[in-house]
């Protein structure tokens, strides 16, 4: 028992702390602690995202190709959630990071004729890794709508600096037929894109391992309180610029291998990389499933591009409506995102059933 509790406990008639106290229900002081110490676990529902994409390889064998690019796009939503969910950074120039990640890899089977995949994948991560860190030591001393401009200016301007240079970068046309190695030297790539797949999942899993590692460690929750109050996290002493900045580095890369493996599985690359549609749809993608929620960008990622793909069969001009419209029903009906409204579901039948 703690000695305040034991200050603040009612005495009994004789003096002496009422002895029912020590009966009671664990304090909420005690409560807060066993969550801080066991919510880094993993839990047996977060196997279910895992377990669906082990099944789709088998349930869908020839539709791997398209498994391969929602594995991207949960990428690339995670390092979207890692600034916007959990540090509070809004930025509409995301694509940046996804555009450098793609050219590496692209140029440096054009310009040096290197097509080892995965050493690709840290070139790409180093490379906008610096360039974030750059980027966001200047322009994270700014929030807001400044914030928010900025960085939308940096993915035009570099959009803009490629077609400038469309020798290096092949400009709209872009860089098609690139050639990659057998993955570790045994692993072809077929027509339907299983290995591409079950490479995009694994490079997934690490990453999402780390994410998770960061948002559930004091970092990460000085993060989150960064998102929360930054004017008393100035006022308690925390270095609040200095973990902007990391975190940002930190989604940079994690964007840039996104963009890597967008460039490896697809054999081309266009300057359309950059373009703000693409930065908008991640965003749409994180609302969608839900903010600060590490599974939301599964979610969101997943209903977007099947939505995107069924949709654009049936009507190839107006498909964007039927997107439009469920992302206005989720922020007016589900503030948590489809995440939270399944969340919601659960615990309601959870609880009808017990009772």
């Amino acid at each position: 028992m703690a000695v305040s509790e034991t200050m603040n406990a009612p005495e009994a008639s004789n003096g002496s702390p009422l002895s029912a106290h020590e009966g009671a229900p664990e304090s909420a002081r005690e409560r807060a602690a066993q969550y801080v110490v066991s919510r880094h676990r993993f839990r047996p529902a977060e196997a279910l995202p895992w377990l669906l994409a082990i099944a789709a390889y088998f349930i869908f064998p020839d539709r791997m190709t398209f498994g391969s690019q929602v594995a991207i796009m949960i990428m690339f939503a995670l390092s979207l959630d890692l600034i916007l969910g959990y540090a509070g950074i809004v930025t509409l120039g995301h694509a940046a990071f996804f555009g450098i990640g793609a050219y590496t890899v692209a140029l440096m089977v054009v310009r040096f004729g290197w097509t080892e995949p995965i050493s690709g994948l840290f070139a790409a991560a180093i490379l906008t890794g610096i360039f974030g860190f750059v980027l966001g030591w200047f322009t994270l001393r700014y929030r807001g709508l400044t914030l928010i401009m900025l960085t939308l200016a940096t993915a035009i301007m570099l959009q803009e600096a490629g077609n400038l240079r469309s020798d290096i970068t092949g400009g709209y046309d872009g860089l098609p037929g690139l050639t990659f190695k057998p993955l570790f030297g045994i692993f072809n790539y077929d027509l339907y894109g299983h290995a591409y797949y079950l490479y995009a999942m694994a490079a997934l899993a690490i990453v999402f391992v780390l994410v998770r590692r960061i948002v559930y460690s004091p970092f990460g929750q000085a993060l989150t309180g960064i998102r929360e109050n930054v004017r008393r996290m100035h006022a308690i002493g925390s270095p609040v610029h200095r973990r902007l900045v990391t975190v940002y580095t930190i989604s940079a890369a994690i964007a840039g291998v996104a963009g890597a493996l967008f460039t490896q599985t697809n054999a081309y690359v266009t300057l359309t990389v950059f373009d703000f549609d693409n930065s908008a749809k991640v965003m749409v993608m994180l609302i969608l499933g839900g903010t600060g929620r590490l599974y939301g960008a599964f979610v969101g990622a997943v209903v977007y591009l099947i939505l995107e793909d069924d949709l654009s069969k049936f009507s190839p001009t107006f498909w964007q409506f039927g997107i439009g419209l469920l992302l206005v029903l989720t922020v007016l009906f589900a503030p948590r995102g489809l995440l939270g409204l399944i969340e919601n579901a659960a615990a309601y039948l959870s609880k009808r059933f017990k009772s």
